[in-house]
């Protein structure tokens, strides 16, 4: 049987990282290992600034947002990927593709925003602080976050809609550990052209520009550095910001090494190793990041931790 559209095709099979069975057991291992530490370490910083009353500002209220899509992140592949390997199996279904694809396109570009509020949220605290708690009021950042939603929700939601259009071929293989939208337009038997147009606009929107908009906003907030008369003052201002830089460098420059693996290897287990890093291991990193730098979250974590201990 040759070409069929979704109502001919079950399943995709995810190729994942090795057939090696000798393998399996150390794959299963160190990425159960990494989900549960992302687990963990989000769902920390997110119970410590909901229980500080310290840590009830714009700044810590994006950031507990960041924590919960980034558990939201690692939810969406690695559970599928450990069962896969647990019970040595390939298959994904037509519909768990699709759903994991739009799934995992709303909280990466979700990271992607809030990095980018999260900047702007800075580049108001240090540039303008005589009106930053006006700017940067609740009704303001709830609404940034809302609109941030919407946007890449319905926005992933098109390039699913644009993807049920296309046919594939019965044992149809995709060449990664989880559906990502790139792979499974390439394993389309159809054409894929407006698919592809559709994605590149939608990443120079969606990405790019958020990106210029975090490096303006840091250009702005050196430029007001430099001229602070204060060492001190240089210092605390930019300590606020380094945590924030240390996870947008860890995200984009992890996300650029990935399309680079890719464009120049073509080799796609070198691109799924490379998509662990912005996939898993960011997600895994940054409260480490913004926790072991912050004295306001160390603060708060010890004292969540405190009023935990009698229960354990």
């Amino acid at each position: 049987m040759g070409a069929g559209n979704q109502t001919g095709v079950s399943q995709f099979l995810l190729l994942g990282f090795s057939d090696d069975p000798e393998l399996q057991p150390l794959l299963c291992g160190v990425f159960l290992s990494m989900f549960l530490v992302a687990m963990l370490g989000n769902l920390l910083i997110i119970l410590a600034i909901s229980t500080d009353s310290h840590l009830h500002t714009p700044m810590y209220f994006f950031l507990s947002h960041l924590s919960f899509v980034d558990i939201c992140f690692v939810s969406t592949t690695v559970p599928r990927m450990l069962v896969n390997i647990q019970t040595q199996r390939k298959d994904i279904s037509y519909i768990g593709c699709f759903t994991q694809v739009y799934f995992f396109m709303v909280f990466a570009g979700m990271d992607n925003f809030l990095l980018t509020v999260m900047a702007y949220d800075r580049f108001v605290a240090i540039c303008q602080p005589l009106h930053y708690m006006v700017i940067m009021n609740p009704h303001f950042c709830g609404l940034l976050v809302l609109t941030c939603w919407l946007i890449i929700l319905f926005s992933s939601l098109f390039h699913v809609l644009l993807m049920m259009r296309l046919t594939f071929c019965i044992g149809t293989e995709i060449p990664h550990f989880f559906c990502e939208l790139t792979q499974t337009l390439k394993a389309a038997c159809s054409d894929t052209l407006i698919n592809n147009i559709c994605l590149y606009v939608a990443t120079v929107l969606l990405c790019i520009f958020p990106l210029t908009g975090i490096l303006y906003s840091y250009s702005q907030i050196v430029s007001t550095l430099i001229k602070m008369a204060s060492t001190e003052g240089k210092y605390k201002a930019f300590s606020t910001c380094v945590s924030h830089l240390t996870v947008v460098s860890l995200f984009y420059g992890t996300s650029l090494g990935v399309y680079l693996t890719s464009a120049v290897t073509h080799s796609s287990q070198r691109s799924s190793i490379a998509s662990v890093m912005y996939t898993v291991v960011t997600p895994m990193l940054n409260p480490f990041i913004y926790s072991l730098r912050n004295k306001d979250v160390k603060g708060a974590l010890a004292r969540l931790l405190s009023l935990c201990a009698p229960c354990l």
